[in-house]
């Protein structure tokens, strides 16, 4: 659970996107938060407070004057135990009062309260499109982050009013993401990492091809471990049936010519390159362009190959890569002798970090085991779910780069 032990105030002010609030809610304490809510009247015209006490098993506030509260102080004792404040949504109206430090209810005076420099404040912006787009709210955006509260961006599409734009709050499995980045070490931050993910597709005719088992969700989670961690991501990713990462850019490839291309027009920006796709190591020497049909007469169709180009090697071993300044880690995927292959790409391929795993026991699953492979020799990262692993690796990457440029 990647909040455990994380306390979360959750604040929601006036909006219909309170109705967000309450799978939010759930959402962070199934991993592993726990969550005081605080409401602002307005809030409690859009959904009750008996609904989110439900949902986070605790008492919600809405009032300063709270007899509750021994000291008669909810804004301290509830500010002072938070690892987070989040509102969402936060209305336009709301972010105004953030903004002059006015403190006219328990979740403006709980903000205005709070210790800066251990409880962080994060919004969720929602509101109509033209609010969005006002010079005010622009205004009040911009000078809130350089108080330093974390704006977590909105969604686009159709509102409540009727109307379609930009303002609709994140949706909560967003916003969770969001939170999760949050408390991520920055270990990569002012790093452009490029990842190539997922098998290609090497086209026979225009319905048959060659492929592979791979399903991308390896370099899917380096790519959000790094995107966590404060680094720029580009993904490059054959083809595969998996959402992008929040905050990743994504380029959509299917053959591995494709992803060539696509990659050294990106590796002229990275300052990291992590080779997980499990690129054709051939292509047919020429696709036809209508089906290939059977004829009756048993005869199998000649089919004549030619190798694909070998991207890791192609970066590893340009100017940039063999100097260092563009950080190469390329991954093996395997059937057995693990170490013996993993040494030996790496050595081929000239890359300072190879990863090996045993690719059928790994294919399509959530979770895989790791050996780093250095100059040094190897390590083994016990088998975990693969965005635990990517965490890790990226942790790994980014020392390697820290001794690097020390």
């Amino acid at each position: 659970m990647d909040l455990n032990g994380k306390h979360i105030v959750l604040g929601l002010s006036g909006g219909i996107a309170c109705y967000k609030a309450a799978e939010l809610c759930r959402a962070l304490i199934k991993e592993g938060a726990t969550v005081q809510v605080v409401m602002t009247e307005a809030a409690a015209q859009f959904i009750t407070p008996v609904t989110m006490q439900a949902l986070s098993n605790r008492p919600v506030y809405g009032s300063q004057w709270d007899p509750r509260e021994p000291n008669n102080m909810a804004h301290i004792n509830l500010s002072r135990g938070a690892d987070a404040i989040l509102i969402a949504p936060c209305s336009a109206d709301f972010m105004a009062k953030l903004l002059h430090g006015r403190a006219d209810d328990l979740l403006s005076l709980m903000c205005l309260a709070r210790p800066l420099e251990r409880v962080p404040l994060l919004i969720a912006p929602a509101m109509n499109r033209e609010m969005w787009a006002h010079p005010a709210t622009q205004r009040t955006m911009a000078q809130l982050r350089a108080d330093g509260t974390t704006l977590l961006g909105v969604g686009r599409g159709e509102q409540a009013c009727g109307e379609s734009g930009d303002g609709r709050m994140l949706e909560p499995q967003e916003l969770l993401q969001d939170v999760i980045a949050f408390f991520q070490p920055k270990s990569l931050a002012g790093q452009h990492l490029l990842v190539s993910a997922g098998p290609t597709f090497e086209a026979i005719d225009p319905v048959r091809g060659i492929t592979n088992l791979s399903s991308g969700k390896m370099g899917f989670a380096i790519a959000r471990a790094a995107q966590e961690a404060g680094a720029t991501v580009t993904l490059v990713a054959g083809p595969v049936a998996l959402a992008t990462p929040r905050g990743v850019h994504r380029i959509n490839v299917v053959s591995a010519l494709e992803m060539m291309e696509a990659c050294v027009q990106q590796a002229d920006q990275a300052t990291v390159f992590v080779a997980t796709a499990a690129v054709a190591d051939w292509r047919p020497d020429t696709a036809a362009n209508q089906k290939i049909k059977k004829d009756g007469s048993g005869q199998v169709p000649h089919l004549g190959f030619v190798e694909n180009p070998d991207i890791l090697a192609t970066l590893a071993q340009s100017p940039r890569g063999a100097s260092g300044e563009l950080f190469c880690v390329g991954f093996a995927a395997e059937s057995h002798d693990l170490l013996a292959h993993a040494t030996a790409k790496r050595a081929r391929k000239q890359v300072p970090l190879l990863v090996g795993n045993i690719g059928p026991a790994t294919f399509g699953q959530d979770d895989n085991a790791l050996l780093l492979v250095d100059a040094h020799g190897a390590t083994e990262i016990p088998r975990n779910s693969k965005l635990a692993l990517a965490r890790l690796l990226v942790a790994n990457i980014a020392k390697r780069i820290a001794q690097q440029s020390a």
